[in-house]
């Protein structure tokens, strides 16, 4: 991954901040189609955009019809960073959904990715139950909203922004060292 690599050449901090994208999807999930209704050829153009992208990156993608809301795995999400299994977590759930295709909106496969990464799937399902983490999200979505992000992924950099699959020089010219 392209931040994977600024991190071990260049020594870059990542600070991420999960967005709401699409908040409104319900736990079962949603048609794609349904979702972009009247926009069939966006999204076939965005998904063949993404198979290259992540081709290229040498990542596993599999096609999808459905999406699913991601809050539980956001919540999720910062807590597995505040027990020091950020990244991996992160890279589970990528795999889980844009790869197996499994609704990462249900507490139960959110549970077997926390233990699939060393977290304990009690601890998971107290947190999610309780809502441990549900304020850092929420900061993260206000946070997101006053820097004007409107799409994923975003990275800033010292006020320069980058927005979506940019090619590595970019990400080096993002940080200065280009």
């Amino acid at each position: 991954m392209r931040t994977d690599r600024l991190q071990r050449e260049y020594g870059v901090e990542l600070r991420w901040t999960v967005f709401p994208l699409h908040p409104e999807t319900p736990e079962e999930g949603i048609e794609l189609a349904e979702l972009f209704a009247g926009r069939e050829e966006q999204i076939a153009a965005m998904q063949a955009r993404l198979r290259q992208l992540a081709e290229a990156e040498g990542m596993p993608l599999a096609e999808r019809t459905r999406t699913f809301n991601s809050r539980r795995a956001q919540e999720l999400g910062k807590w597995a960073e505040a027990q020091g299994k950020g990244d991996p977590y992160r890279k589970a759930v990528y795999r889980a959904f844009f790869v197996e295709g499994r609704n990462i909106a249900r507490m139960d496969e959110l549970m077997r990715i926390a233990e699939a990464v060393g977290l304990a799937g009690d601890g998971a399902r107290e947190v999610l139950t309780a809502g441990s983490f549900a304020a850092a999200v929420d900061a993260d979505w206000q946070r997101a909203r006053e820097l004007g992000i409107t799409a994923v992924p975003s990275h800033l950099c010292a006020g320069k922004r980058l927005v979506g699959f940019a090619p590595y020089d970019d990400f080096v010219h993002l940080i200065g060292k280009g």
